[in-house]
């Protein structure tokens, strides 16, 4: 099936405009193979005009030279676009990336909408600071736009990454130059129309698509780039802080991979509920997540109990239709993904854990990019598939007896985004919780977050903090005016 239905183009200084080059890259549905759109496949001269539209635009002041509640006005028009589109705007994610159109909808642009939202809001409410000095002196300590923003998201989420980076650079009063994933350009381009139909002055908000090497690097290397906040690989995020560091020295924040513990103690006070939660969070978004609890450790007493009832729930999350209204999990991304998550159950197999469900692609008549929901048991730390992000529907299921060692193996791991314990025990929480190294820590749940709590993780998974106010300082310098005060009374 191939059906031409989305623009494709680069946004560039308030226009849609094609590659400097000519060149495209075919836009492929892991829904069912079928063919979107051609994307433009922006490169060097594409970058180097984005960034110079928005430098011109933050140098005019067009945008961070308005008071910050005209701004906020503008973001708040700008999620209300969202809202307004959200059933075109959850198709076309859909058909991109493969998740589950009620999620799209629901999850994705309301998320996407409510931190543009929040940020918009947030932005006249915060007060620069006057430090305590002596009476000669008066000391500002205020916060000022860095400038242009580089922005490269990832394909799992596009819409709420890309929008948990934009917000609060925009916000601010800075200029940004977006990359999306060349697996799912679509809405970034789109949300860059609506943003200058929203009344955002054209140049401030640029989408570039194309290649993390002809896109991205540019990007990231660019000299007149102040700041580079990127979401995606750990392997491609260290290159990122090398770039960063072999140009202009420009401030560089990552959220990059994660291995999520999920520890559940035999004290668990509702185990329906944490095995609802270990099933559900794993296979949502088809393991898409870098968040996702993909290491269960339970404790050795309810083990067999605990792997009954998740069995149990396997059938729920059969792959099906995304563009379904009632489906559960969609498609893997594209081709490459899924063949890399076939690999590593194949893996799983190999090194002797146990496998009790799943294992297979699914749909395989459909055109379309799907696995089946799966789970290990007998899986040990050293397995490849307990210390390799696999970012696909596969749960390793852990076994323990002691407390202080399935704390010692959960933070054996180059990863430290998000962690989980389940226990009746406030004692044994808090201590467990402590002693985690995990940039977010969930007691008796799993990711039941929102946009004011910060987000991002220790170790190899990143460097700095998405949403909250705290993602307020990735986009800001801050800077000290001393003035001397010689009163004459």
């Amino acid at each position: 099936m191939t059906t031409h239905i989305y623009d494709g183009r680069a946004v560039i200084n308030g226009a849609r405009v094609p590659a400097r080059d000519g060149q495209t890259f075919d836009c492929i549905s892991p829904v069912d193979g079928r063919l979107l759109t051609s994307v433009a496949r922006c490169g060097q001269a594409d970058v180097d005009a984005a960034v110079a539209a928005g430098r011109a635009a933050f140098d005019d002041k067009r945008w961070r030279g308005l008071a910050p509640a005209a701004r906020k006005r503008v973001m708040i028009k700008f999620a209300d676009q969202l809202l307004a589109h959200a059933d075109e705007l959850a198709r076309m994610e859909t058909l991109d990336m493969g998740k589950p159109i009620q999620y799209a909808r629901k999850v994705d642009v309301n998320s996407a909408a409510n931190c543009l939202r929040w940020y918009g809001e947030a932005v006249d409410k915060i007060y620069d600071e006057i430090a305590p000095t002596a009476s000669t002196a008066l000391a500002l300590i205020q916060r000022e736009p860095m400038g242009v923003v580089g922005v490269i998201v990832p394909w799992n989420y596009p819409m709420i990454m890309a929008a948990w980076k934009i917000a609060p650079a925009l916000a601010v009063g800075n200029s940004v130059v977006l990359k999306p994933s060349e697996k799912s350009p679509l809405t970034a381009l789109r949300l860059a129309e609506l943003a200058l139909e929203a009344g955002l002055p054209p140049g401030v908000f640029n989408v570039v698509p194309g290649y993390g090497l002809e896109a991205g690097s540019p990007l990231a290397l660019h000299m007149d780039v102040d700041c580079i906040a990127f979401t995606g690989s750990t392997r491609v995020g260290k290159q990122i802080h090398v770039m960063a560091g072999q140009s202009n020295l420009k401030r560089a924040w990552t959220e990059l991979g994660g291995k999520s513990p999920n520890i559940v103690f035999a004290d668990c006070p509702d185990l329906d509920k944490a095995v609802e939660a270990a099933v559900g969070s794993i296979f949502f978004n088809q393991g898409e997540s870098c968040n996702a609890p993909s290491r269960l450790f339970v404790e050795a007493g309810i083990r067999e109990q605990f792997l009954e009832k998740a069995l149990a729930l396997v059938p729920g999350y059969a792959p099906a239709n995304p563009l379904a209204p009632d489906t559960i999990m969609g498609a893997i991304v594209d081709q490459t993904q899924m063949k890399s998550v076939l690999r590593y159950i194949e893996l799983g197999k190999q090194e002797g854990a146990a496998l009790l469900a799943g294992g297979e692609q699914a749909l395989v008549d459909s055109g379309g990019c799907y696995v089946q929901p799966t789970i290990f048991a007998g899986v040990t730390p050293d397995m490849s598939i307990a210390r390799e992000e696999i970012f696909g529907p596969v749960l390793s299921v852990l076994s323990f007896t002691d407390t202080a060692e399935v704390v010692r193996q959960a933070n054996q791991s180059i990863y430290g985004l998000q962690a989980a314990v389940w226990t009746r025990d406030i004692n044994k929480a808090h201590g467990v919780a402590r002693a985690l190294r995990a940039g977010t820590v969930h007691v008796n749940q799993y990711d039941e977050d929102d946009i004011t709590v910060p987000f991002g993780g220790y170790k190899q998974s990143g460097v700095g903090r998405d949403k909250s106010l705290h993602a307020f300082d990735k986009y800001t310098e801050t800077k000290t005016t001393w003035i001397r005060i010689d009163s004459p009374v």
